[in-house]
């Protein structure tokens, strides 16, 4: 399509525009180093502004910056300028590429129980397994080898991908997406020690429900355990990563954000937009506040109000961690100089 009407179609209003040549036809979008002729891409800030002497894309989004914006136009490259170039960069890339879908019919494969109430198109792929009494809502799509156990309800236009399994009595929203290998509501790990006996655990019942509101992503293989009582609740809009572990029990607010092989021990609860880097620990029984940060391999032990951002083993004031990790490299001469120190002053003490 061209430019002009991509633009039409996003509904953006620039702040800034130009078209040096012809309104470009557009086939694709590409990354700023990578894009060749027929493609738009994206510039974010000044970083990258020398990426753009050699891009071959046809068209830009770029921030409201006077100098970006000469220098794509001196390459003769149509561009207009936005806030929030990605945001707006994802927004277009959706006009170009959809994803694959199946259609809206059952595979003679599937194996759904009577009791099941499947909504309108839905699409149901080959070797599904779903028990009793599941509700499928409208355009849900089930991708092959998922396995839905009885009284699960999953939301209008969900997404379940190939090989995710989904426990007994789950509760999914509407426009959620659950990718390939998760597991949702299994039993959490829950044993309690046999006092008359020693080394022996009695397993918990975990007789409770896990609920994933609506817009939720789940990565691959990621796990998210239902507790013995009560209910993992996940809050609408948060997005979780590959390789996920979230114990039973715990509660995570509206719109948060946790990235890949981060393990939430049981009973943690997270406020809204609390954003978890890679590979951060969180043991049991502990609150994080709205809009707290925690940075990647870090690990927290104890709670922390709304807007903390820490970092660490464990977990500190992030802008005292980078103080201590700047010190870090000067430890070894340090304790050098200490030990000449220490020998001078105990040759002086001798001395004397």
């Amino acid at each position: 399509m061209k430019l002009s009407e991509l633009m039409e179609r996003l509904a953006v209003t620039p702040v800034a525009m130009s078209c040096p040549l012809t309104d470009p036809t557009l086939e694709g979008c590409a990354a700023l180093d990578r894009a060749c002729p027929g493609t738009l891409s994206f510039v974010e800030g000044s970083q990258r502004a020398h990426l753009i002497q050699n891009t071959q894309a046809s068209a830009l989004i770029l921030p409201p910056d006077v100098e970006l914006q000469a220098l794509a136009t001196s390459r003769e490259i149509a561009w207009f300028a936005i806030e929030h170039p990605r945001y707006w960069f994802a927004r277009a890339l959706k006009y170009f590429y959809q994803p694959w879908r199946l259609p809206s019919d059952r595979h003679p494969t599937a194996v759904i129980d009577t009791t099941a109430e499947v909504g309108e198109g839905v699409g149901i792929g080959a070797y599904v397994v779903i028990h009793a009494n599941v509700y499928l809502g409208n355009a849900v799509q089930i991708f092959p080898n998922v396995v839905i156990y009885p009284g699960v309800v999953i939301g209008d236009r969900t997404i379940l991908h190939a090989n995710c399994v989904i426990h007994e009595r789950t509760a999914i929203g509407a426009d959620c997406v659950i990718h390939s290998g998760a597991v949702i509501g299994a039993e959490g790990f829950g044993f309690v020690p046999v006092v008359d006996q020693d080394r022996r655990w009695y397993p918990m019942p975990q007789s409770g429900q896990t609920i994933l509101e609506d817009q939720v992503v789940v990565g691959c293989n990621t796990t998210i355990d239902r507790p013995a009582v009560g209910e993992t609740r996940i809050g609408a809009g948060t997005k979780i990563d590959n390789l996920v572990q979230i114990g039973h029990g715990s509660q995570i607010g509206a719109d948060s954000l946790i990235c890949a092989q981060v393990g939430l021990a049981g009973a943690t609860t997270l406020g809204q937009q609390v954003i978890l880097a890679g590979q951060v620990g969180i043991s049991g029984q502990v609150t994080l506040g709205d809009r707290t940060t925690v940075a990647a391999q870090s690990g927290v032990h104890q709670s922390l109000s709304s807007d903390s951002k820490v970092a660490g083993y464990p977990a500190i004031d992030h802008r005292l961690w980078l103080r201590a990790m700047a010190v870090v490299k000067w430890l070894p001469p340090l304790l050098r100089r200490v030990k000449v120190l220490e020998q001078k002053i105990a040759e002086l003490l001798a001395s004397d």
